[in-house]
């Protein structure tokens, strides 16, 4: 099947729906997609999807985030790719992406990853992030070029161990982590705490 065009609504749309699955690893509701085009109801959003499914770009079924994007054969052979290292663990000292780290490589349509060279995934292990929608077993795409700010979700290198967690500051300017869990207590580096990237992206199968 060869896919009709999308028009200039509906690729805009598709686009949205692309990159919030890339953040937050589930399709947005309609009235998120509506929010984002600026929209009174929900009837236009509705009618694009439809229309974008006959087509062949998407799949949807009855839940309100089941959207799958599609795309040919021939679509995914001409599109350019880029490739993002899987780290097993985050070095204490040394290059970050060296071969002893790197546990595979994650292909993605270029587009999809801002700024490829520097960005890297780490897997999550635990559920102390899960108040922010980052759940066990979740990839998260880091970026080392992008500058830490207080309130961000960073990989930490605490102590010599690697953590994903809130990046904030106390009232005394002592920078600290947060877990999104109320079960875990907040962290304060006992020596050193070095930010090896800001998170700016999930991926997480099903």
């Amino acid at each position: 099947m060869i896919m009709e065009a999308l028009t200039a609504k509906e690729e805009k749309i598709y686009k949205f729906i692309e990159k919030y699955q890339m953040k937050h690893g589930a399709s947005p509701t309609v009235r998120e997609m509506r929010e984002h085009m600026k929209l009174k109801s929900d009837g236009f959003i509705v009618h694009c999807l439809k229309k974008m499914t006959e087509k062949g770009a998407i799949q949807k079924d009855d839940t309100p985030r089941g959207i799958k994007l599609l795309k040919t054969v021939a679509d995914r052979l001409q599109s350019p790719t880029v490739k993002i290292p899987m780290l097993g663990y985050i070095p204490a000292g040394g290059p970050l992406v060296s071969e002893e780290n790197v546990e595979d490589w994650m292909t993605f349509d270029e587009g999809q990853i801002k700024d490829p060279q520097s960005s890297f995934m780490l897997r999550v292990i635990g559920d102390s992030m899960e108040d922010a929608g980052i759940y066990d077993g979740d990839f998260v795409i880091a970026s080392t070029k992008r500058e830490p700010k207080v309130k961000d979700i960073v990989v930490g290198l605490v102590d010599g161990g690697s953590t994903v967690k809130r990046y904030l500051k106390d009232e005394h300017g002592r920078f600290y982590l947060k877990p999104e869990n109320s079960k875990y207590s907040n962290i304060y580096p006992e020596s050193d705490l070095q930010i090896q990237g800001v998170v700016v992206g999930l991926f997480r199968w099903y």
